[in-house]
């Protein structure tokens, strides 16, 4: 087997020189792809890409053909690039690479999307201003490369394999529009009383009634303790109902949860904390295990003529739960929920008979089934192609996952020396600091609950805000992408 040897970029990248003018209409209708147009990390090419003609371009931009690899050069922490298969024209912040002197394409591709790259890309490109990576700081870089054959291998394996994850991305992108769609049609909208999209065999008009009719206000508290710590679930816009310390990898509990709320298996939860698509906060019904919950959220039985899962459906769509629950609420003045639990529940809705909810009910648990399969065929494809990465708990792999100090309002400023980061990020300036370095914040509590930010330097976190820094074996910035792409929100 031949050993990979060591060059250096300039030696085996060509980077283009080929701007042209784009008003003369011979590029008309090609499209123009800029960074804007590509999702970090991937490749992918988004579904906002318009003709030359289309955005009415006047400046220089690069030329690119089928089987160049073009590359964002601001800010290379961002992971712009794709492996060009149409002709076209891009921004003049993007470089187009092609390999000479024995560098394939598509490996050539492949090592954009390796970590020694992007660690390289980020180093050099910290400078005042706007990060950049330019020709001179590209062609000083060296990588190992193996054969052209084996260059081949390796480059058309890995692309194989992106041209699957983005099929099951697509799908489960397309089943989730469906999903929306199912979830404005098949309810009743603007008073009406019958859905435009409706099963056969069932004919009757839903009923308005409110909320209260469908759920009473359950009283079970954990006095006994007979649940721990272990046992308790927190609520998330994407996932539902989920056991704390699996999902956030620790648990955020008092010393004492004898006073938190039980949660059986069907019991439906709202949570009394603002979210980004939910100001509101949201209704989620337990499909898991018996668990417990702390005081901020409130906790429903189902009645006999109500199937719980479908309560969650009904309120998943965002502008129906907000809208019902803008009249009931009223916000204090750290943006939290003002509102008693029977209160909550007096809200109008229009739900059908049990019947009906139920065959609801299996439908859309039929297309979330469909859309976990295509992101678990996604996620195993990625296994896949990183060696099947580990599975850690975010704990094991920072030094420090804690929340910040509290600090006073008239202690921050609009001017200062030093940032103040809380839950809904920079809040402003101080004359102190209570960290020093790169560090990844996590928004705890406030209007952006779950928002992530990025500092590096010396900064102060307050306790609204959750702060994450690696261990010496993983890296810091990457864990701050990772969570960026879990919504926490």
């Amino acid at each position: 087997m031949k050993t990979w040897e060591q060059r250096k970029w300039i030696d085996v990248v060509d980077i283009s020189t080929e701007m042209v003018n784009p008003t003369t209409g011979e590029y008309d209708n090609m499209p123009h792809i800029a960074p804007g147009n590509i999702e970090s990390f991937t490749g992918r090419i988004l579904d906002n890409v318009k003709t030359v003609k289309e955005e009415q371009l006047i400046s220089g931009k690069f030329r690119f053909r089928p089987d160049d690899v073009v590359y964002g050069k601001i800010n290379p922490q961002l992971g712009k690039y794709f492996y060009a298969t149409v002709n076209g024209l891009t921004s003049a912040d993007a470089y187009v690479f092609n390999g000479k002197n024995g560098l394939k394409q598509k490996f050539l591709f492949a090592l954009l999307q390796t970590s020694d790259f992007f660690k390289y890309s980020v180093s050099v490109s910290k400078r005042s201003g706007m990060p950049k990576i330019n020709r001179d700081e590209l062609n000083a870089y060296s990588f190992l490369m193996p054969s052209e054959e084996e260059q081949d291998r390796i480059g058309s394996y890995l692309l194989q394999l992106d041209h699957l994850i983005t099929l099951h991305q697509r799908k489960c992108e397309e089943t989730k529009s469906l999903k929306k769609y199912m979830l404005q049609k098949m309810f009743p909208e603007n008073g009406n009383c019958v859905p435009k999209i409706r099963f056969s065999g069932f004919a009757d008009a839903w009923e308005q009634r409110k909320l209260k009719d469908y759920l009473e206000v359950s009283r079970e508290k954990n006095k006994t303790e007979s649940y721990g710590k272990e046992d308790v679930l927190s609520v998330s816009g994407e996932h539902g109902i989920v056991n704390q310390i699996e999902f956030q990898g620790r648990s955020f509990a008092g010393v004492s949860v004898a006073n938190y709320g039980v949660v059986e298996a069907g019991d439906v939860v709202y949570t009394k904390s603002p979210l980004k698509s939910n100001p509101y906060g949201i209704i989620k019904t337990n499909k898991g295990k018996t668990g417990i919950v702390s005081t901020l959220y409130a906790v429903y039985k189902p009645r006999m003529n109500t199937n719980s899962e479908f309560v969650q459906i009904y309120f998943e769509l965002d502008s129906r739960m907000n809208s019902y629950m803008h009249p009931l609420v009223n916000k204090g003045a750290k943006n939290d929920m003002k509102v008693s639990d029977e209160n909550a529940l007096k809200g109008p809705v229009a739900f059908p008979e049990l019947e009906e909810q139920n065959a609801i009910t299996q439908y859309f648990d039929k297309l979330d089934r469909l859309i976990t399969l295509h992101q678990r065929k996604c996620y195993r494809f990625i296994d896949i192609a990183l060696d099947a990465w580990e599975q850690r708990k975010l704990g094991e792999v920072a030094q420090e996952f804690k929340s910040g100090n509290s600090l006073k309002a008239d202690e921050i400023d609009i001017t200062g020396d030093y940032p103040v980061y809380g839950g809904n990020g920079l809040r402003g300036y101080t004359s102190t600091y209570n960290h020093d370095g790169e560090y990844a914040l996590i928004g705890r509590q406030g209007a952006l609950c779950g928002n992530m930010n990025y500092s590096v330097g010396k900064a102060y976190f307050t306790e609204h805000a959750v702060v994450v820094k690696a261990d010496e074996n993983n890296d810091t910035r990457f864990l701050y992408y990772m969570l960026d792409t879990m919504n926490l929100g």
